[in-house]
């Protein structure tokens, strides 16, 4: 039986939605292990809009669901529609929109919120005690969705590391071809881009997520 992974999108673009090359490596590495996959987003509107080429904001709004069809090539519901018992695990990618979209993590640091219905799909499968991938920004995430004690990487940013332990989190300093994993929560952290120099270092981690992610939800197998 094929395992079923749902993927938490947050727009598209490094700057202010989901990191491209991150997702798409992930969504490739998931087909080539036989997974099946659903893209999520959250119906919201992005914090802002970034030029991609210059780095500055732009005076416009998009909404979040909308920027993350592009990565999908259209195939991405409201994150409001996704079922916990109807997935095996789930993932997520890194990029600023994990921290300006999916919660508030960029502007407030350690006293950040997740956006609520990101949260209650991913304390869900945590209760559920299904193995979750969070890749890059994402882990700072960790400590709202699990508590304090869970065990995480980012990397090696000392600042975002300290602000993670601050919310109760312990960091593990990682290579980026490696991960990190909690085994009691069965969450596996890697830090992608937040060390990559290339898109290949980005995928060495990655690729070991998404495997070790799958393996994880074969425990359970008869």
């Amino acid at each position: 039986m094929s395992k079923k992974v749902a993927v938490i999108l947050s727009g598209s673009g490094v700057y202010d939605g989901a990191e491209i090359q991150e997702s798409v490596i992930t969504l490739l590495r998931l087909d080539q292990r036989g997974a099946q996959v659903q893209c999520f987003a959250p119906n919201i509107a992005q914090l802002h809009v970034i030029n991609h080429l210059t780095g500055e904001e732009m005076p416009e709004s998009r909404n979040v669901l909308v920027e993350s069809a592009r990565i999908a090539r259209g195939n991405v519901k409201d994150i409001r529609d996704a079922d916990v018992e109807e997935f095996d695990a789930l993932i997520v990618p890194g990029g600023f929109g994990a921290a300006k979209n999916l919660s508030n993590f960029a502007i407030e640091g350690a006293g950040c919120s997740v956006q609520p219905e990101v949260l209650a799909l991913a304390e869900a499968f945590a209760e559920a005690g299904k193995p979750v991938g969070l890749i890059c920004i994402s882990p700072a995430l960790a400590a709202k969705i699990y508590g304090p004690g869970v065990t995480c990487t980012i990397g090696n940013d000392a600042d975002t590391a300290a602000a993670m332990s601050k919310m109760g989190a312990t960091h593990e300093e990682c290579a980026v071809t490696e991960i990190v994993e909690d085994k009691a929560r069965k969450l596996v952290t890697t830090p992608a881009y937040m060390l990559a120099q290339t898109i290949s270092e980005a995928a060495s981690g990655i690729n070991k997520l998404v495997d070790r992610v799958l393996e994880l939800t074969h425990e359970n197998d008869a």
